[in-house]
């Protein structure tokens, strides 16, 4: 701006006249400014200014910067704005969505073990149970029943369908990494709660998951034997466990026996015929 100035003053027309001693007199002194020399010279300076095109122009430009400053400041100040709130913005979208996260999962059965895989939370723990094995009617699904029941009042009428669950599991029917010990013993179950998951699934057949699943537990996939009426399948842990330390004593119930494949209708290969059936729980 400084610049700018210096070349007004620059283009200013000086006028000196013939007569440096005359005075200036009347209307025809109003635009001339008269200035005493500074080295004693007996003499008068007189100039013509045109000081209102001049402060015209300097006012115009004047104004001209400060709206381009002003501009400038107020676009740096938007900017900054919006990128502080951009980022409080997204700041908030990723507490929220963690926050959420945090509370929403998937719950499946461990059928066979008293716990949960590590990083899955226990819901309860208890005994697998449900309809006696040569029921005609009833219910026909596994029940994971928990170990602190809230109980209803006894009644009078027949009609018993919940009993304990047993293995099947001896040294003539043991899938391969079971322990034959486990017949007749009453089997335990946990109902587990995976966090950050919207998806799970049991794979008959596998022993893995596919990609991008995530396997909670593996082990063999089990039911009522073939004589005895229908259960659901259930997957029983591969490492199960016995609900308690009471001997073995064949009281009947809901059963668990391993199951075998049959080929024919059911293609072999790409299936084995008569072998255990593995099984996966996997989620996502």
């Amino acid at each position: 701006m400084a610049r700018n100035i210096g070349v007004y003053f620059m283009l200013l027309t000086v006028r000196i006249p013939s007569s440096l001693a005359s005075e200036c007199n009347g209307d025809s002194c109003r635009d001339v400014i008269s200035m005493p020399l500074l080295d004693d010279m007996k003499a008068t300076l007189k100039a013509d200014l045109d000081v209102t095109n001049m402060n015209n122009h300097l006012k115009a430009y004047i104004e001209q910067q400060i709206k381009m400053g002003v501009e400038t400041s107020m676009k740096d100040i938007m900017t900054q704005l919006i990128d502080y709130k951009l980022e409080v913005v997204n700041a908030t979208i990723e507490a929220t969505i963690i926050e959420e996260l945090e509370r929403y999962g998937v719950t499946y059965i461990r059928w066979g073990r008293k716990g949960c895989p590590d990083g899955a939370e226990l819901v309860y723990t208890g005994q697998a149970g449900g309809n006696r094995y040569n029921h005609n009617g009833g219910g026909a699904n596994y029940l994971c029943l928990p170990n602190d029941p809230e109980n209803g009042e006894p009644q009078s009428y027949d009609n018993p369908q919940l009993y304990g669950a047993e293995y099947e599991i001896f040294a003539d029917r043991n899938p391969r990494g079971m322990s034959s010990i486990l017949g007749n013993r009453e089997v335990p179950c946990a109902v587990c709660h995976r966090k950050r998951r919207s998806s799970v699934i049991t794979i008959p057949g596998r022993k893995t998951c596919y990609k991008d699943w995530n396997a909670e537990y593996n082990g063999y996939l089990m039911a009522a034997h073939n004589d005895h009426k229908r259960t659901d399948y259930a997957c029983i842990d591969v490492n199960a466990e016995q609900f308690d330390n009471k001997s073995a004593s064949g009281e009947g119930g809901a059963l668990f026996y391993p199951i075998r494949t049959s080929c024919g209708s059911l293609r072999c290969p790409p299936y084995k015929a008569d072998a255990d059936v593995f099984c996966v729980v996997c989620t996502k």
